[in-house]
């Protein structure tokens, strides 16, 4: 796979499924021996943390305002959320007067069939006139530490206010062509936004606003990377970021390169405990 040109990612991913897969063949008596035991799965190297300047994030929420969603950008900016997170929040998880968001869904990736029968347009079928949608829009958090409760800072819960009013405008221009689905992040008639096209919103942000190209998990890294240099006690980042605990430790050990007020910290605490001079009366 990797010879053909995907990732040491994709491939482990390939290889993990096949591997799961011939493991419960295995177990049912259908294969002697699961092959893909034998073969060894591509080594994954540890992405970059690449979070954004403090000027940067200013710069994108300047450019952001003049969006429609432009809470959207902000939401990631500010809060971290993952992708399928933000485009999954419904507005009954969220609660501006006592300042805080529920995450308990995520938004999945749509898949199409087509619906043109027996006269083929001859298109993809995600391009075809009467696409079918074959999956749901989107599914509960699976995970204990997925689903949390994050606090909201004040400027955003009156930047909420302020898209949620503008949401009601829509849905009045829109009327009955309104899907009642409650998403936060919505399309002009309340429908659930694509996240390829999210995406593609992301990177045109960034050229607007004059910033690096970067991934939109960039943004999720950056939220993290300010909480982290805040000096937020360990437990609670985990809960806001929604690591898992297992993995949690070792999560906030790749921060440590880009967040080098951590270190220089601990170094003057260590300096203080053990060279400062012993008061005399």
């Amino acid at each position: 796979m990797q010879d053909a040109g995907s990732s040491a990612g994709t491939a482990h991913h390939a290889h993990r499924t096949i591997r799961v897969a011939l493991g419960e063949a295995k177990r049912r008596g259908h294969v002697v021996t699961n092959v893909a035991e034998i073969a060894k799965a591509p080594r994954l190297e540890e992405e970059d943390i690449e979070p954004f300047t403090i000027e940067e994030v200013q710069s994108l929420l300047v450019e952001a305002a003049k969006l429609r969603n432009s809470a959207r950008w902000v939401v990631a900016l500010a809060l971290g959320l993952r992708q399928g997170e933000a485009l999954g929040l419904h507005w009954e998880d969220v609660d501006l007067d006592a300042g805080y968001v529920r995450i308990r869904k995520n938004r999945l990736r749509p898949k199409y069939a087509h619906g043109c029968g027996d006269d083929p347009c001859g298109r993809k079928a995600g391009y075809c006139p009467q696409k079918q949608q074959t999956r749901r829009e989107h599914k509960s958090t699976k995970s204990r530490a997925g689903r949390r409760t994050i606090g909201l800072p004040d400027p955003l819960i009156k930047l909420l206010r302020q898209h949620q009013a503008e949401q009601e405008r829509e849905r009045s221009v829109a009327g009955t062509d309104w899907e009642d689905k409650g998403y936060v992040f919505a399309s002009p008639t309340g429908g659930p936004l694509s996240p390829n096209t999210d995406f593609h919103i992301w990177k045109k942000l960034l050229k607007d606003a004059g910033v690096r190209d970067g991934r939109l998990h960039d943004a999720r890294h950056t939220a993290a990377t300010v909480l982290l240099i805040l000096g937020v006690p360990d437990v609670v980042v985990d809960a806001i970021m929604g690591w898992e605990p297992g993995g949690a430790a070792r999560m906030r050990a790749r921060y440590m390169h880009v967040t080098g007020t951590l270190p220089r910290k601990v170094a003057q605490q260590v300096g203080d405990a053990l060279w400062e001079l012993p008061k005399t009366n």
